[in-house]
């Protein structure tokens, strides 16, 4: 019973938000293209000093100099968190929803400009390597991220409908609720996301590095 209640919550989410989650899609693939064509606007000393400290790297992965499983971990989730904290907080106040937008914009640079470097300096072997590092994690964070940017703004819409319409809305605080809540669900995909980046990406870097 639970669980068909959960679906149906979910179901009417989706139903509710899906202009939103169609337009922070949108904007999210456009700031992969935008990334992947910034990388053809650096000049030839950009790429090579990038390219160099790149080198650098892949040897310490060779070498098995990076830093160790745990502590990768509690960065990339710490760092992840706080992005996502960021976005929620940037949700319940009435001027945050041009950030909330331009973050979800920047996520898709950075996928799209890290991923576009690699294919450019390194051919098929940097695809092979934006698909072992970049991939296996951001199968779960780029939907995490477009769930939470949606839930977002959408809950920074009904806060601004309910400040300037002067019409009966429903209470904000259940509202709040299961926003929170949704927040909270998506940090347990963070939680796999960050395991992927700690513990399963580094050992598929080394095999095609080396």
């Amino acid at each position: 019973m639970k669980q068909r209640r959960l679906q149906d919550q979910i179901i009417m989410h989706v139903e509710e938000n899906r202009t939103i989650y169609l337009f922070t899609t949108v904007l999210f693939l456009i700031g992969i293209i935008f990334g992947a064509i910034i990388v053809n606007s650096l000049n030839l000393s950009q790429k090579n000093d990038l390219y160099m400290y790149l080198g650098h790297f892949f040897v310490q992965v060779e070498d098995g100099r990076i830093a160790g499983s745990k502590e990768i971990f509690s960065q990339s989730y710490i760092h992840y968190g706080k992005y996502f904290a960021l976005m929620w907080i940037l949700g319940l106040s009435l001027i945050g929803l041009p950030v909330i937008l331009v973050l979800l914009f920047l996520k898709g640079v950075v996928v799209g400009f890290t991923v576009g470097f690699l294919v450019n300096q390194m051919g098929f072997q940097g695809f092979l390597l934006a698909l072992v590092s970049i991939l296996p994690q951001n199968l779960l964070l780029v939907p995490a991220f477009i769930i939470v940017g949606t839930a977002s703004v959408s809950f920074c819409l009904k806060m601004l409908r309910q400040q300037f319409a002067k019409k009966s809305h429903e209470p904000v605080f259940p509202q709040f609720l299961r926003y929170t809540l949704l927040l909270l669900c998506m940090g347990a995909a963070l939680s796999l996301a960050a395991a992927l980046e700690a513990y399963v990406s580094p050992h598929l870097m080394r095999l095609v590095v080396g």
